[in-house]
């Protein structure tokens, strides 16, 4: 039986991991090697049960044409893969205005999780996001992305955190539910990244996004789409910890 152990820098939470790093690990796992050259990782979705603990070996077992992950008696999430993503319409905005509208990012001022490492405010050695409304008729949102490393679990947590924000995690703090991504191929380190997000449909407690991530030509890169769940910020505890 193998295990994932997720490090304490790639926090979402300050006591748990970072859901879109957490789902991409598991990604990682399911399709070892890809993305490639010409070679796209599959799509996969995962449905996280709890909040996954940090500095932990969490148990992998399989689960049909997947994975469920445990920490002792705990389910932790459920990973499968999934059909191909649509890939989004239109065009991103450039790096460029992507960085201008970061100047509004909602984070700056209220941030129900400062120290995540996708768009933490407190933090200097995360992937420094700051996704804010670009202004058009779709409720689209946009963050500048400067890769320091290179990943499948940070191309992942580049696409998870704008989707939040999108759905409006400002004022109604809210946890990764759901993601479901494809990555088509990892950008370079230094190279000029856009992240587009969008909100979806929302009931109740339930909230829904989509994103893409986009390189310095405008090439898509990677696509997703998730669930979030409204949550007490200060109640987002691993179970037992």
């Amino acid at each position: 039986m193998s295990t994932l152990r997720i490090p304490a820098r790639f926090n979402g939470p300050p006591q748990s991991a970072n859901g879109g790093w957490f789902a991409g690990a598991i990604a990682e796992h399911l399709a070892p090697g890809l993305p490639g050259p010409g070679a796209p990782s599959p799509a996969v979705t995962v449905r996280l049960s709890a909040p996954p603990p940090l500095e932990i070996d969490l148990q992998i077992e399989p689960d049909g044409d997947g994975v469920r992950l445990t920490d002792g008696d705990t389910l932790v999430a459920v990973a499968n893969l999934s059909e191909p993503l649509p890939r989004p319409s239109g065009t991103p905005v450039t790096f460029a205005e992507a960085r201008a509208v970061g100047s509004a990012y909602e984070g700056l001022t209220e941030h129900p999780f400062s120290t995540c490492f996708s768009c933490g405010t407190a933090r200097e050695d995360g992937l420094g996001l700051r996704p804010a409304a670009v202004g058009d008729d779709t409720g689209a949102y946009a963050a500048a992305w400067v890769p320091r490393e290179v990943s499948v679990p940070i191309g992942w947590a580049a696409l998870d955190c704008p989707g939040g924000w999108s759905a409006g995690i400002a004022g109604r703090p809210m946890v990764l539910g759901t993601m479901t991504a494809q990555l088509f191929a990892l950008p370079e380190v230094g190279q000029e990244c856009v992240v587009m997000a969008w909100p979806g449909a929302s009931s109740g407690r339930r909230f829904e996004s989509s994103s893409a991530l986009y390189g310095p030509s405008g090439e898509l890169l990677g696509a997703a789409r998730a669930v979030w769940i409204a949550v007490n910020p200060a109640a987002v505890r691993p179970v037992g910890r």
